[in-house]
């Protein structure tokens, strides 16, 4: 499939719906337990999209559109939240995640992106050269990506529960992508102070 700026949008707008069914109300087992050593947790996963929100997908896409290539994206701090997220709870992640996206996909839609804005360049300091086409294709794969990290994290804490019927279950199969020694470092710092 192409990009279509119209089918990403179907995608984006219904995150922040998915996550709140997915993720309201439950109890900390639930949301606080991560998959692995050195994994996210469904509230670790929370907070890094909202870090997204505030500094990555339309930030970066002002940037391609202002400045091009002549400016770099700024380095994205892919731990940020187990510093922003402390002291806030689920539902106070879940209402500013929503507030964010709908600001964010508002202000995508004010731009009216024409065939030719989205071949337009911008620089990652480690991709190189990307387009704006591409950055917003990554936050719809980057959205759909983190479901199935919360989904296989949740399918985890069931993992031995199954008994037998864990050969039949491909969420148990997946790989697990496990942070950096920085990451790894500072969600232990945030599990010491008991925020994770």
């Amino acid at each position: 499939m192409d990009f279509e700026l119209s089918q990403a949008m179907e995608v984006l707008e219904r995150t922040p719906g998915v996550l709140c069914g997915l993720l309201s109300g439950l109890s900390r087992g639930w949301t606080h337990t991560n998959y692995g050593p050195d994994t996210f947790s469904p509230f670790d996963v929370l907070g890094h999209l909202i870090h997204g929100e505030k500094t990555d997908w339309m930030v970066r896409a002002r940037i391609i559109l202002e400045q091009g290539t002549a400016r770099p994206f700024d380095k994205y701090d892919r731990y940020a939240q187990f510093e922003e997220s402390r002291g806030k709870t689920v539902a106070v992640l879940l209402d500013e995640f929503e507030r964010l996206r709908r600001e964010n996909l508002a202000a995508l839609d004010a731009l009216r992106l024409t065939p030719e804005q989205l071949a337009r360049r911008g620089t990652h300091a480690v991709l190189g050269e990307v387009t704006l086409g591409q950055l917003l294709s990554t936050w719809v794969a980057h959205d759909l990506n983190h479901l199935a990290q919360i989904a296989r994290c949740m399918a985890t804490q069931y993992g031995e529960a199954v008994g037998p019927w864990r050969r039949f279950l491909g969420v148990f199969s997946a790989p697990v992508t496990p942070m950096d020694a920085d990451g790894a470092a500072r969600r232990r710092a945030a599990v010491a102070r008991g925020e994770a």
